[in-house]
């Protein structure tokens, strides 16, 4: 449960009220705990603070990148309990008891995510800005694909798992938008992830 609490009577913790992203002097706060990456951080925040502000000033997790913060370009999209969200248009406050995963969590040791390592692998960046918005953003699509969530462009929705076809990937992934123009790299990088997650499922079925 979150709790209100002023400004002026918040307890001290310095490793959270200071420095960049501290609270200005005079408004509402709440005291919650972000459950980031595994991890739980508790933290006491301007309510008008949004997650995505959360995560890179108060935690420093940076790779979540703020790019247009009106939810239209992706580059700061992270799991929030397993699903894709813009958390430039999250409030942090209303991220307590969610799970979120930023692109830091998705890496297992110095074991790439199967989808960071389609995307080094077929060189699906540029710039690499919205990389992180892109790779958060794919590895949400390919579950929401299994588990048979139809897009705009799906015809058959009567075989449980989508066949995700270039049509798919480009359509499912159109709210992240890549200005260096690596489109192109991108859907085969999303391909390769796909046939990598299928393979280690079978892999652990047999």
């Amino acid at each position: 449960m979150v709790s209100q609490v002023s400004a002026e009577t918040s307890p001290p913790n310095t490793s959270t009220s200071t420095g960049p992203g501290a609270n200005p002097p005079g408004v509402p706060t709440t005291s919650i705990t972000l459950t980031v990456n595994g991890s739980p951080h508790p933290l006491v925040v301007d309510n008008r603070t949004s997650l995505l502000d959360a995560l890179r000033e108060r935690l420093d997790l940076t790779g979540s990148k703020k790019g247009c913060d009106h939810g239209q370009c992706g580059a700061c999209t992270v799991l929030v309990d397993g699903r894709r969200t813009n958390s430039c248009l999250v409030l942090a406050v209303s991220a307590e008891g969610s799970d979120v995963t930023t692109v830091e969590g998705l890496a297992d040791g110095n074991a790439l995510h199967p989808v960071q390592q389609a995307f080094l692998d077929r060189d699906a960046y540029q710039c690499g800005y919205c990389t992180p918005g892109q790779i958060c953003s794919t590895v949400g699509m390919l579950e929401e694909a299994r588990a048979g969530m139809p897009s705009h462009v799906t015809t058959d929705i009567t075989n449980g798992e989508i066949d995700l076809d270039d049509e798919e990937v480009r359509e499912r992934l159109s709210g992240n938008l890549c200005r260096c123009g690596a489109y192109l790299n991108i859907v085969p990088a999303v391909h390769d992830a796909a046939c990598a997650h299928d393979d280690a499922t079978e892999g652990a079925t047999r």
